[in-house]
C-alpha cells in the first residue's frame, strides 16, 4: 500500500512565507548562497560560449592561411575549449547538487517519517533539469568535434564541417542559455524545498523535547 503523507493541520504544514526560527533563517540563507553561486557560474559559462562563437565569426576566409587566422583560429579554439570545459563543470555542479539534496531529504523523510511526497517533489525538480543539461553536454562535444573538423590548419578539412559546426554553435548556445535558466530555477525550488523539510524536521523535535 502507497504511504501517504501526514496532514498535521494547517498551523503544522511548512509554509515558504512564514517566519522562521533563527536556524532556519540560516539554512535559507546557505540556500540563497547556493542559488547566487551557481546563477553567476551560469552567466559566466554562457558568456565565455558567446564570446567564443563571437571568436569564431571573426575568422576570416580559411582559404587564406595567413598569421592573422592562424591567430583568430587560435583565439578562438582556445577560448572555446574554456568555455566548454567551464559550462561543462557548471552542469555537473547542478548534477551533484540533487544528488545530494535528493539524498539528504531522503534519508530525513525516511528518519523522521515525513511521508514521500518532499523525496517525490525532489525528484520531479532534478528530472525538470536533467534533460537538457543531458542536451547540452551533447551538443557541447559535438559541436566541438565539428569544429575540430573545420579547422583550416588540419590537413584535411572538409568545407561542409564548417557550416555544421556554425548551425550547431548557434543551437549549443542558445540551448545552453535556456538549460542554465531551467537548472537555476529547479535549483531555487528544490532550496525552499529543503528550507520546508528543515522546517518540519524542527517542529517534530520541538515537540518531542529533543532540543530542550
Amino acid at each position: 500500500m502507497r504511504e501517504t503523507p501526514r496532514d498535521n493541520g494547517p498551523e503544522h504544514r511548512p509554509g515558504y512565507d512564514a517566519e522562521l526560527p533563527a536556524p532556519a533563517r540560516a539554512r535559507s540563507e546557505k540556500v540563497q548562497t547556493v542559488n547566487r553561486i551557481f546563477l553567476t557560474l551560469s552567466i559566466v559559462s554562457n558568456v565565455g560560449l558567446a564570446v567564443a562563437f563571437g571568436f569564431g565569426l571573426s575568422i576570416g576566409d580559411p582559404s587564406q592561411a595567413d598569421a592573422i587566422l592562424r591567430r583568430s583560429v587560435s583565439l578562438h579554439l582556445l577560448t572555446a575549449l574554456g568555455a566548454a570545459l567551464l559550462a561543462l563543470l557548471v552542469h555537473a555542479v547542478a548534477l551533484t547538487y540533487f544528488m545530494g539534496t535528493g539524498r539528504w531529504i531522503e534519508e530525513t523523510c525516511e528518519a523522521y517519517r515525513l511521508g514521500p511526497d518532499p523525496r517525490a517533489q525532489n525528484i520531479r525538480l532534478k528530472y525538470r533539469a536533467i534533460p537538457g543539461m543531458i542536451v547540452c553536454i551533447l551538443l557541447i562535444m559535438t559541436t566541438g568535434a565539428f569544429g575540430a573538423m573545420s579547422d583550416p590548419g588540419a590537413e584535411r578539412s572538409a568545407s561542409w564541417s564548417s557550416q555544421i559546426h556554425f548551425l550547431l554553435a548557434c543551437v549549443t548556445l542558445g540551448g545552453n542559455v535556456l538549460s542554465s535558466w531551467l537548472e537555476w530555477s529547479a535549483i531555487a525550488d528544490n532550496g525552499r524545498l529543503v528550507d520546508s523539510v528543515v522546517q518540519e524536521v524542527k517542529r517534530i523535535r520541538a515537540s518531542r523535547g529533543l532540543d530542550s
